[in-house]
């Protein structure tokens, strides 16, 4: 009883701790950077402006046009290109479906081929080949996920990508700009809530990395303000130059 109440315990620990962290990032890489492009983009963008000694309201607006404009083609281009690599998987599917219809002897002989490749003995390999190729669809998920790496069943939409690429665009792009929205009339409000949020986005990325948090932040606060910097220096050297 003993044995078995450890072998028990063994199992429940191995169960808890055997876990990893999504390595793909899922929908919070891809929400996090794109709340970070819209929030460095546009704070870049601001500042340089600003750096031409303009008016708040020519800033409010510069802030504003570049969260419209980068959102819109972020999303665009999120669109267009997931849907130009659906369409490219689909085509390959359609390729791979097309064999299996045709040729499903030699499709169930290369199905087998892989498995060996892998190490398992061939006659099993073959059993295994002949009992999967029974379900043609079953087939072709196999086929897909051993010779393309994809899920047929697991394609991104690009509408997901084109939307949720817009909110995290804007939401990220709107922090700078918030300050003038409430009332701030100076810059120092706009670029301080923009290096905290650049901080606290480098923060959540650590989730999908094997950075610490505050390093990660550090790191995103860092660029950013390097990159308000230059742009500010710039305004103000062109600014002077036009004037």
């Amino acid at each position: 009883m003993a044995i078995i109440e450890t072998e028990a315990a063994l199992h429940e620990a191995h169960r808890d701790n055997h876990t990893h962290r999504d390595v793909n990032g899922g929908w919070l890489r891809p929400a996090v950077f794109g709340a970070m492009d819209g929030l460095v983009s546009n704070l870049a963008l601001m500042t340089g402006v600003a750096g031409g000694a303009v008016s708040h309201q020519t800033i409010v607006l510069s802030g504003l046009a570049g969260l419209s404009a980068g959102a819109f083609s972020m999303a665009a281009g999120e669109y267009t290109s997931v849907a130009s690599q659906r369409e490219l998987v689909e085509a390959e599917l359609e390729v791979e479906r097309r064999e299996l219809r045709k040729h499903p002897k030699d499709e169930e002989a290369e199905l087998a081929a892989l498995y060996e490749a892998r190490g398992v003995e061939p006659e099993l390999a073959r059993a295994v080949a002949e009992q999967l190729s029974r379900d043609p669809e079953l087939a072709l998920e196999i086929h897909a996920r051993e010779e393309l790496g994809i899920d047929p069943g697991d394609l991104p939409s690009p509408i997901v990508a084109a939307v949720s690429s817009f909110g995290s665009f804007a939401l990220g792009a709107l922090l700078p700009v918030l300050p003038y929205l409430l009332g701030a009339t100076a810059l120092w409000p706009a670029v301080l809530l923009a290096l905290v949020g650049l901080f606290l986005c480098g923060a959540v990325v650590a989730r999908v990395t094997a950075r610490s948090w505050w390093f990660s932040g550090l790191r995103q606060l860092a660029l950013g303000g390097a990159a308000a910097g230059v742009t500010y220096a710039l305004g103000s050297l062109f600014g002077t130059a036009v004037g």
